[in-house]
């Protein structure tokens, strides 16, 4: 882990002249997207992140080995770090408190120049700042040299009470910081913190920093816990709890050095399954959309497994070379790099992907050295890895054959086939057309009358679809239901899916409200996750939601969506009301299915988002994969049968 530098300390003090001051608080509220990605559920965990990556990064300085987390019963957020305590000091440049510049102005802290960090994810310094100006009220204590200090904000970063000595302490130097989004910014009564997003993002930490302790307490009524997070074994650790529920297929291999300023460390293990996880870090930050560094990750590894399967005869001399795809199927990956201050460089502020050249390169080297010689060191491992990649790519090849024969000779009878299903949309604009996937033939003839033809296309499922996570490339192809899908959107799917040819702007699943309707959504978005990713990245996954129930009075009626809604609606129609209760989409006429479930003025649909990739990993592996015993206590852990109706 990267601590400072004895040698450096004294470019590394963080004192009231370190804090450096590049522009102002402008435009934050104003336009709080460009500082923290959106103002939905992931904005708003954003702003946890950004304050607790400060804490993070006393820690990674070698300041302080405990973070405290908690969720308050009032749904404030309160993180304690034990690092030097934020500096209490007049900043001589605005003649404030520096503590006060930190908090209320941008791109202040001591992570510009020679400031008080030598690596750091906070890079654009301004997490502070934007937390406080997205907050209704903020808090801040401060141990620092035996003085306890506090200084408190309201209204979006205005000062309430400036900083002042509040006592002495006895406690560990550190700062603790309490804060609660402002309603306006994120709407009100949606100020509503996930524990399980939070704590993946917490634990996610300690497997990066293997000297970190972090506690995490959730306060509010109902829903109390506390959970402590600390992996010595780091990667190791991060590479298991990945795949505590695949069946691993090579032992987990683990790697760090420095090189050129770069520490890097790196851990991979194969499973017996055919999807990938590769994660990347960059000073502690997940890197979503990967960059330099996950680039050069990928090509070390499809470089040394080539180099080896060629150098030991497990290609044929004339074979082509193995993809990417092909060595990475049934791999989980983790790439964490911390890079210097002054070569670090970010696409955008939310640090989603690395732009830094030299990483590149640098990662390839260092990964490419490490790999080879264990392929070298496990002969049978690499034989197994590299039999398995040339199976991948048998099967790819063979895909790619039947996908070209489908689009050259065989399209004419493809698209006669689709043509009695895939019922299409007049439009041609991309922008405006959306494509029900339905259950049922019945359903269909239903959504097919009711549906505005010029923008609205339908394409109705004959039975269940197929598990993909338990299914190979080959048997995707060759099942017609997932090929009618994959068709219909006309993007591709896998490595070759490209999200800008998609022919509908929206998808929205539209299936039945029992368990079996339940089951095909999970089908589905199965599907879509794992080889459509960017398709559920990108917000165009859609699920409908149909009525329950119909409620009648004379020529009054309702429609109820749950039992609340049809309580409510017994109140307000009174005695001798009729109820109807919807078993299917089938049931509804063509202007009832309309009006309830697909008029763009009156539907309900819910927008299918990726929260956190690796929650969403290790939730399809559970619900979709081979083990039973871990879904089926999933699901007694999770689901309420309480007044499910046969």
């Amino acid at each position: 882990m990267a601590t400072a530098d004895k040698q450096n300390e004294a470019q590394l003090t963080y004192g009231d002249d370190s804090i450096n001051v590049l522009e102002g608080l402008d435009a934050v509220r104003k336009r709080p997207g460009m500082y923290i990605g959106s103002t939905d559920k992931r904005g708003l965990h954003h702003l946890v992140y950004e304050i607790f990556d400060n804490a993070v990064d006393e820690a990674l300085s070698g300041y302080g080995s405990e973070i405290d987390v908690s969720i308050n019963k009032d749904n404030s957020i309160t993180i304690r770090d034990y690092g030097r305590g934020v500096p209490t000091g007049m900043n001589k440049a605005q003649g404030v408190s520096t503590a006060q510049v930190i908090f209320t102005v941008l791109h202040a802290g001591g992570k510009f120049g020679q400031g008080g960090y030598k690596s750091s994810g906070g890079l654009h310094g301004v997490g502070s700042a934007v937390v406080n100006a997205l907050s209704e009220w903020m808090t801040i204590r401060i141990f620092r040299e035996g003085q306890e200090h506090k200084i408190e904000f309201e209204n979006g970063g205005k000062v309430k009470n400036p900083l002042k000595k509040v006592g002495k302490t006895n406690e560990k130097t550190g700062t603790e910081v309490t804060f609660y989004p402002d309603q306006q910014i994120f709407g009100k009564g949606k100020i509503k913190f996930s524990f399980d997003t939070l704590a993946e993002r917490l634990r996610e930490t300690t497997f990066l920093m293997k000297q970190v302790s972090i506690t995490f307490t959730d306060y509010r009524e109902g829903q109390e816990k506390e959970e402590t997070y600390h992996h010595p074994n780091g990667l190791a650790d991060y590479i298991k709890y990945l795949n505590q529920n695949k069946v691993e297929a090579s032992p987990v291999q683990f790697h760090e050095g420095e090189t050129q300023g770069f520490e890097i460390k790196t851990a991979i293990q194969y499973t017996d399954s055919y999807s990938e996880t590769i994660i990347s870090f960059v000073n502690n930050v997940r890197t979503r959309d990967g960059g330099t560094h996950e680039t050069g990750f990928k090509t070390a590894l499809t470089r040394a497994i080539n180099d080896y399967a060629r150098e030991m005869n497990l290609l044929r001399k004339n074979a082509k070379n193995l993809e990417g795809n092909d060595v990475r199927e049934g791999l989980t990956g983790i790439v964490s790099v911390y890079i210097p201050e002054d070569v670090l460089q970010f696409e955008g502020q939310t640090k989603s992907k690395l732009g830094t050249p030299e990483a590149r390169s640098i990662v390839d080297n260092f990964f490419f050295d490490r790999i080879s010689q264990y392929l070298r060191e496990q002969p049978k491992t690499a034989e197994y890895i590299i039999k398995k990649a040339l199976r991948a790519q048998q099967v790819r090849d063979a895909a790619k054959k039947a996908r070209d024969k489908a689009r050259s000779n065989d399209k004419k009878k493809r698209g006669n086939r689709l043509s009695g299903k895939l019922v299409d949309a007049s439009s041609k604009k991309p922008e405006e057309r959306e494509l029900f996937i339905v259950e049922g033939d019945s359903a269909g003839g239903s959504a097919k009358q009711g549906r505005d033809r010029k923008t609205q296309g339908l394409l109705p499922l004959r039975g269940k679809p197929l598990n993909t996570e338990k299914s190979t490339m080959a048997r995707i192809n060759s099942n017609e239901e997932m090929q009618d899908i994959i068709y219909a959107l006309g993007a591709g799917f896998g490595e070759e899916f490209d999200v800008n040819d998609l022919k509908y702007n929206k998808i929205i699943i539209m299936t039945d409200a029992d368990t079996d309707g339940s089951h095909i959504q999970v089908l589905l978005l199965t599907f879509f996750y794992r080889h459509m990713t960017k398709l559920v990245e990108q917000g165009h996954l859609y699920i409908a939601n149909a009525p329950l129930y119909k409620l009648s009075k004379g020529k009054e009626f309702e429609y109820c969506w749950d039992e609340f809604q049809l309580k409510e609606a017994q109140k307000k129609l009174g005695k001798g009301s009729t109820i109807q209760r919807y078993k299917g989409l089938g049931e509804m006429n063509a202007d009832q299915l309309w009006e309830t479930t697909m008029s763009p003025e009156n539907r309900v649909l819910t927008n299918v988002k990726l929260e956190d990739t690796v929650l969403a990993d290790k939730l399809f592996t559970k619900l979709m994969g081979d083990n039973a015993e871990v879904r089926k206590q999933w699901i007694n852990e999770n689901v309420d049968f309480d007044g499910v109706e046969e």
